[in-house]
C-alpha cells in the first residue's frame, strides 16, 4: 500500500481554528474528502491516515464518520480527553470502530511544557495499549526531552513523532534538535513522520536541499523501518502543493533500496497503524 500517513479535514469556522494566522487564508475554508481524492489519485496513493485538528469529542466522532463513508481513509488518529476519569470507558467505546487507530493531543500548544508528564495525562497514555491504540506526539524542539521521558515510561506503547518535532528549518539550525531527537530514536517503540517540514521552512523561498540535513538525521537515527511519509495536507498548502511535498521525500529516498522506499511510502504506516487494505 501507498499511504499518506498524515492529513486533516475540517469544516472551517473561526472559533475552532483560531491557530490559522496571517498568511493562512487558503486554509480558511472547508477541506473535505472530495478535495483530497483527486490529489491522491494523481500520485497513486491507496489511502490516508486522517489526524485530528480540533480538541473535542465531536472531532473524533466526525472523523470516524468520514472514515465510514470514504474507503480511502484507512485510519483515524482522534482526540480523547486522556486526563478524564472515564478515559478507559471512552477508549473502549471509540475503539469498537476499527478505523480508530490512535490518539493525539496538541501538546505543542499547552502552556506547561511538561504537560505530557502530568499524572492524569500519563494515566490516559497507560490505557492506550489495552485497546491497541497508537499515540502521535505533536511537539516543538523544546519538548523533545520531556517526550523522551514519556516514551521511556511506556516501552510497549507505540508512539510516533509528528513533523519530525518541528526543527528550525527556516534558520538552518539543526542542534540541539538532532542531539535531543537521538534519545527519542533510541526507544524502539517510537517512529517518526517525514511530514510538516515545508511549513517550518521559508514558505515562499524554500529549496529541496533545505530539508536534506533533517531528513538524513531522521533516517540515520530511526532507520528506514521506522520512518514514514505524511503530507500534512491541507496545512502544507500555505508553502507547497501536494506533489511538491511528496517530491521532497521521494527524491530524498530515491537512493534507498526499493524495499526501504516502499516502507517509507506506505508499508511502515500500514504496520504501525495496523491498517487494513
Amino acid at each position: 500500500m501507498r499511504i499518506d500517513a498524515h492529513q486533516h479535514f475540517w469544516k472551517y469556522n473561526e472559533r475552532d481554528y483560531g491557530w490559522m494566522g496571517p498568511g493562512m487564508d487558503k486554509l480558511k475554508r472547508d477541506h473535505l474528502p472530495q478535495n483530497l481524492v483527486p490529489l491522491l489519485e494523481n500520485v497513486a496513493f491507496d489511502g490516508t491516515v486522517c489526524v485530528q485538528a480540533r480538541q473535542c469529542p465531536e472531532e473524533t466522532e466526525w472523523l470516524l464518520a468520514l472514515g465510514r463513508d470514504n474507503q480511502f481513509i484507512k485510519g483515524v488518529v482522534g482526540w480523547v480527553d486522556l486526563r478524564s476519569q472515564n478515559v478507559e470507558g471512552e477508549l473502549e467505546r471509540l475503539s469498537a470502530n476499527e478505523k480508530l487507530k490512535g490518539v493525539r493531543h496538541v501538546l505543542q500548544d499547552e502552556e506547561d511544557d511538561k504537560f505530557m508528564l502530568r499524572r492524569d495525562f500519563l494515566n490516559g497514555i497507560s490505557r492506550l495499549e489495552k485497546f491497541n491504540l497508537t499515540y502521535d506526539i505533536l511537539i516543538f524542539p523544546r519538548h523533545i526531552k520531556y517526550a523522551a521521558e514519556l516514551v521511556n515510561r511506556f516501552p510497549n506503547q507505540p508512539f510516533i513523532v509528528d513533523h519530525i518535532a518541528k526543527p528550525f528549518i527556516k534558520k538552518g539550525q539543526i542542534e540541539p534538535w538532532r542531539s535531543d531527537m537521538q534519545e527519542l530514536a533510541d526507544a524502539e517503540n517510537v517512529y517518526c513522520k517525514l511530514s510538516g517540514m515545508v511549513t517550518e521552512a521559508s514558505w515562499d523561498g524554500w529549496k529541496k536541499q533545505d530539508f536534506l540535513p533533517y531528513m538524513q538525521a531522521v533516517l540515520d537515527m530511526f532507520g528506514a523501518g521506522r520512518v514514514m511519509f505524511g503530507s500534512d495536507w491541507p496545512v502544507c498548502t500555505v508553502a507547497a502543493e501536494y506533489e511538491q511535498v511528496l517530491e521532497i521525500v521521494t527524491d530524498f529516498a530515491a537512493s534507498l533500496t526499493p524495499q526501504e522506499q516502499s516502507g517509507i511510502m506506505g508499508l511502515n504506516a500500514a504496520d504501525f497503524y495496523n491498517l487494513k487494505g
